[in-house]
């Protein structure tokens, strides 16, 4: 990145530029909006086929007797997750501690990719690709798929529990009564509830991880005013990664239960 460090703004624009690539010619007729960040597709994959296929393999091999590390673990985080969902979740659907569970490690795995230092992990991207950001949850496009995914859960969730019927009814009869010329107001209300979950649910998990990634940035910078600029930064970095655990664990938390929490309210009537 020798070319990218002529100046500060250099330094911190190039690690948050995508490695991004238009989709076909289609941008020839739509501008960029169907450009695709690789980095961010690929790294999600990555780390979603490792991770879940670890955990599927400490299962697979979980024994009755006193467990190992691994398998100790993985029960630990699968009791934590099933005591939340029964906390809040009063349905019967057992889907809901399974997709409690998938979203709350692939979060907390994705928001994980901060801790890497963006200079090191770059001399290896470099390789491949000119930019790579390592932190998928630092791209809005990555919130906003997953909150719109859960968004999607939360209609399915309503519809299975009301049916499609009841569910249309409920849009435009409640919360202020079924007379006709409420009904509007009862739709344009259910609209403004229905679009601000995916919105906050999304930009609050990118807020927070993309401020996070730009303090490291940041940080690192005064490791080129010198020995003590090195030291100095070494010594913030060390401090900023400490309070960042509690960040990247809490927000995925936070996601995890705000998914919990959309599913149960689709699922009550009005």
């Amino acid at each position: 990145m020798a070319e990218q460090l002529n100046s500060p703004t250099d330094y911190i624009q190039g690690h948050l530029t995508h490695f991004a690539r238009p989709l076909g010619g289609l941008e020839e007729r739509v501008g960029t909006f169907w450009t695709i960040h690789w980095d961010t597709l690929i790294t999600s994959i990555v780390l979603g086929v490792v991770t879940f296929g670890l955990m599927w393999l400490v299962t697979r091999r979980a024994t009755a007797g006193v467990p190992g590390k691994r398998q100790a673990f993985v029960e630990l985080v699968v009791g934590f997750v099933n005591d939340q969902v029964k906390s809040i979740y009063g349905g019967k659907s057992a889907w809901v501690a399974p997709i409690a569970l998938t979203t709350f490690v692939f979060v907390l795995v994705l928001n994980s990719m901060d801790f890497l230092p963006v200079d090191i992990t770059a001399k290896f991207t470099h390789l491949f690709a000119p930019h790579w950001r390592i932190v998928p949850t630092a791209d809005v496009n990555t919130t906003f798929a997953l909150a719109l995914s859960v968004f999607f859960l939360m209609i399915a969730w309503a519809i299975k529990s009301k049916g499609f019927g009841g569910w249309i009814h409920e849009l435009f009869c409640s919360p202020f009564g079924g007379n006709p010329l409420l009904w509007i107001f009862n739709f344009l209300f259910n609209m403004i509830e229905y679009i601000s979950k995916p919105l906050s649910h999304s930009l609050r998990l990118f807020g927070n991880i993309y401020a996070g990634e730009i303090i490291f940035l940041l940080i690192g910078l005064l490791a080129s005013v010198g020995l003590a600029g090195a030291f100095a930064a070494a010594f913030l970095n060390l401090g900023w990664a400490i309070f960042h655990i509690l960040i990247v664990v809490l927000q995925a938390f936070i996601f995890m239960m705000l998914t919990v929490v959309y599913l149960s309210m689709a699922e009550e009537h009005h």
